[in-house]
């Protein structure tokens, strides 16, 4: 158990000295070139991240609370875990690496090409902490143990024939829902707000759907947006008035009311219901397309609090899949 004590503390150092992340040369350097690497980054998604990160992940009474509940980690011997990530949002793969490395594996990371400076920069501070510890660049021609791959659909299908033969957890394309019930109070539509354009709207938790009792209507605007996603808006904007479709203008967004999750950014569809029963059980019926629900009055499995869907926990694992239990298994 001292060892995994030790792994602990090694995160909760590297979470003292991200508090300090945007404050200094090298951090400031890295912000640039990670807006350079993807040009949905801006300076506020990557702080956003850096904060919820530190928040949620490495304060050390939450990191030795949560690997309590699992003694398995203590007695676990090291493999070797390819991490494959997406570079949707900034540092989207960085629970994969802590749980991998909080289990004393041995992590083989391959950064998306969209998220790579942040991601190395991070890589750089852990081993300036703990020059021992075990991370490596990913080889698609050696083997390992386990294998963690996060994705679109098309290319989790593409990660399941590879490792057909390996363990592992694949991850493809997941929605997020807010259940309101019409008491929704100002800060906590703001907070909705947040769920929805942060990260302009490119994350997996990022609301897409309203689930709202007949005749309620939030009101919610959309903030300013980066050139590329307003650029969508006018271009859908023009679209449905084209095609003679109804929809709700947010000042930078668009609801439409249709049941689904919206794949198209700028659009959050809207699906009515008459009874909170009737919208949880179409809730249920597509779990398995939902990473979470925003709501004060769900039972949904993953719900969190409005303002709250960046800001998973330690337990709000991708998908609903406890990724220290697949590495202990």
């Amino acid at each position: 158990m001292n060892e995994v004590l030790h792994r602990i503390a090694i995160f909760a150092e590297l979470g003292l000295r991200l508090r300090h992340f945007g404050h200094d040369n090298a951090s400031q350097q890295c912000i640039a070139q990670a807006i350079a690497e993807n040009e949905w980054f801006s300076a506020n998604d990557i702080m956003l991240a850096i904060d919820a990160i530190c928040s949620e992940f490495l304060d050390q009474n939450k990191l030795e609370e949560w690997v309590k509940s699992y003694p398995k980690v203590a007695a676990t011997d090291p493999k070797k875990i390819a991490i494959i990530m997406a570079g949707n949002i900034p540092l989207v793969g960085f629970f994969d690496l802590m749980c991998t490395l909080i289990c004393g594996h041995d992590a083989a990371i391959k950064p998306s090409s969209k998220d790579k400076a942040l991601m190395l920069y991070i890589c750089r501070l852990l081993h300036e902490i703990e020059p021992d510890i075990h991370i490596s660049q990913y080889n698609p021609s050696a083997n390992y143990d386990k294998i963690i791959a996060t994705g679109s659909d098309d290319t989790a299908r593409l990660f399941s024939q590879r490792y057909i033969s390996t363990p592992s957890l694949i991850r493809g394309s997941r929605h997020s829902a807010a259940l309101l019930d019409g008491h929704e109070s100002n800060e906590e539509l703001q907070g909705l707000s947040n769920d929805i354009f942060s990260y302009n709207g490119m994350g997996c938790r990022n609301i897409s759907l309203l689930l709202l009792p007949e005749g309620y209507t939030p009101k919610i605007t959309a903030p300013a947006m980066n050139n590329m996603f307003h650029g969508n808006y006018l271009h859908n904007r023009a679209m449905l008035t084209m095609q003679g479709v109804e929809f709700t203008d947010l000042g930078g967004a668009l609801m439409i009311e249709r049941e689904g999750f919206s794949d198209t950014l700028s659009i959050i569809n809207i699906m009515r219901y008459r009874s909170l029963d009737k919208a949880e059980q179409w809730l249920t019926e597509n779990d398995n397309k939902l990473q979470c629900v925003v709501s004060h009055c769900s039972k949904h499995p993953r719900c969190v609090a409005f303002g709250k869907a960046q800001y998973p926990t330690l337990r709000d694992y991708a998908d609903g899949v406890d990724v220290i239990d697949f590495l202990t298994d």
